[in-house]
């Protein structure tokens, strides 16, 4: 299973804008992706209400993970979004 921990850039964390950021492009990563607080059960990164139920505070440490095919190259990209608070996903890492 590949994974990334990484702390959420954003400063009011992963809540209305920036969740639906977040979603829109764990959606578009075309894989499963779970999203979780560090110690938390993990959920679907595709769910606007799991990812809001989450209650990610800005700097508070996630972990992304997916067992798919590919799932690197797609981890590193959310993983940058989150980090870097970006207002939509990157093309490149």
């Amino acid at each position: 299973m590949a994974e990334r921990r990484v702390n959420v850039g954003w400063a009011e964390g992963l809540h209305a804008r920036p969740a639906s950021i977040f979603v829109r492009a764990a959606t578009a990563a075309g894989i499963p992706v779970t999203i979780a607080k560090a110690d938390g059960n993990p959920v679907n990164a595709a769910s606007m209400l799991a990812v809001l139920g989450l209650g990610a505070q800005g700097g508070e440490e996630i972990v992304l993970a997916s067992e798919a095919d590919g799932a690197d190259v797609a981890l590193d990209r959310l993983a940058k979004l989150v980090a870097e608070g970006l207002e939509e996903l990157p093309e490149t890492v």
